[in-house]
């Protein structure tokens, strides 16, 4: 019966984690019910909110194991019924007690509710990965597949931060391949036939099964109902990688459930709120930081002959070239040098040209270049419109020459002061994973990606990983 603790720990967890939501969302209630009283000095708002808050939040399923700890797809339900309350207690008014003041103070908590509620969670969500991330075995997840996609999975498992699911092992459906595997520290337990023992012996708590041509529908039915009878979650990963939740649904077709991918949202009309936030938060920042940023220029001036700015042609949205600029952190002559240290390239894997201690950097622009400080003249470039404040790394136009047209994709959108390379990793990052990061940016973009990446970028910034 030892393989059925696991499991009966992670419901335990489950229960507690929603308990602990329930006396949030209680928590929020009360709070935005006492901010009504205090503004209009009404106390029926206080016995009939909390309740209803709750069975709004019930109701459009924030309490879902699916989603506890997820973020965004766990904000967004506690959005909708935010959105919900005002039109269910229209339709109370209307049916049973036709108290106007009462409507209105309902109307008037929506807001304080849904703030102190996203709050709450988005503070118990970081508790619970700082949780995950000290747990020596987290969530003990089995992967079966091939071995080149299960290398891939278990490297975006690792990449992630918040390893809800941690690789405990691996069925191949090419045990041949054990090798790779191994290489990345996990364990090769054998085929897809030993899953039944392997699952029993580690206790896992979760089966993900990568495609496979392998694995027909009458072994995942078979691989399903082992995970049933153990008592364990059963995942099955896309084909297509790199595709956010939020562009995926089922479809049903005659009985077959059909995944439909949605097209990459890149309308004008859609990205005409991130036009509007990127500039007029580019304009204020400018304004607030204008006289450090003096400051800084006479610094870089002060330390090494050469202006305090650089600036260089790179690439934005549709080929578009444009004078980017930085703060000088290099020599007058670095571009004069550069083929000195090709030899030295840490991206020689790739297109990029980055060196670590690189004799070009100045004393001050070391420090400007760990801190990403050289990058706050990129504000006029969105300011102007040529960059956004999130996306691609803006590339350089000999790098775009060797684009292939799937990199070229990365020109669809404006480059960005920050982005997904940036939050994870900058420089240390390989060629190959700085793409793909940029196309599944490109794909997936949404404005809550772009306020996630924002929120990540200043923790990226202080701990300085990948920055030379």
């Amino acid at each position: 019966m030892d393989h059925r603790r696991p499991p009966a720990r992670r419901r335990r967890w489950e229960q507690k984690y929603r308990i602990l939501l329930l006396a949030a969302d209680g928590f929020a209630a009360a709070a935005a019910a006492f901010l009504v009283h205090a503004a209009y000095g009404r106390w029926a708002v206080a016995l009939v909110l909390p309740p209803t808050w709750i069975v709004a939040m019930l109701a459009h399923r924030s309490y879902d194991r699916g989603v506890l700890g997820l973020g965004v797809e766990e904000y967004r339900r506690v959005l909708r019924g935010a959105v919900a309350l005002p039109a269910l207690a229209a339709v109370a008014y209307g049916l049973f007690r036709h108290d106007a003041g009462l409507l209105h103070d309902m109307i008037m908590a929506v807001v304080p509710a849904a703030v102190i509620a996203l709050a709450v969670r988005y503070w118990l969500r970081r508790r619970l990965h700082r949780r995950w991330a000290r747990s020596p075995d987290g969530s003990p997840t089995l992967l079966v597949g091939p071995a080149h996609g299960v290398a891939e999975l278990i490297a975006v498992l690792r990449r992630g931060g918040t390893p809800r699911l941690q690789a405990a092992g691996v069925c191949l459906t090419d045990p041949e391949n054990a090798s790779q595997i191994r290489r990345l520290g996990v364990p090769a337990l054998g085929g897809v036939g030993d899953l039944n023992d392997v699952v029993r012996a580690l206790g896992i708590t979760t089966v993900v099964v990568l495609p496979a041509p392998e694995l027909d529908a009458s072994v995942l039915r078979r691989i399903s109902w082992t995970a049933a009878v153990q008592g364990v979650d059963f995942l099955l990963a896309p084909v297509l990688t790199d595709v956010s939740a939020a562009r995926m649904a089922v479809r049903p077709t005659n009985g077959v459930p059909l995944v439909r991918i949605k097209p990459p949202n890149l309308s004008r009309v859609s990205r005409l709120p991130k036009e509007l936030l990127d500039r007029s938060l580019a304009a204020a920042l400018l304004l607030f930081l204008a006289l450090p940023m003096l400051l800084i220029a006479l610094v870089v001036r002060l330390d090494s002959p050469g202006p305090a700015l650089f600036r260089q042609q790179r690439v934005g949205r549709y080929g578009d070239h444009f004078t980017m600029f930085k703060f000088r952190t290099m020599r007058s002559d670095s571009e004069a040098l550069r083929a000195e240290l090709e030899h030295l390239n840490q991206n020689s894997d790739g297109l990029l040209f980055k060196v670590k201690k690189d004799p070009r950097i100045t004393r001050v622009g070391a420090f400007l270049r760990h801190s990403s400080i050289d990058e706050l003249p990129q504000l006029i470039n969105v300011v102007r419109g040529q960059m956004s404040l999130v996306g691609p790394r803006p590339p350089l136009p000999e790098e775009v020459e060797e684009y292939t047209s799937e990199i070229k994709r990365r020109l669809l959108v404006k480059p960005g002061l920050t982005g997904l390379w940036q939050v994870s990793g900058r420089s240390d990052l390989p060629w190959d994973e700085a793409v793909r990061l940029d196309l599944g940016y490109v794909d997936n973009w949404s404005m809550g990606l772009d306020l996630s990446i924002l929120a990540r970028t200043g923790s990226a910034v202080v701990r300085g990983t990948g920055a030379y």
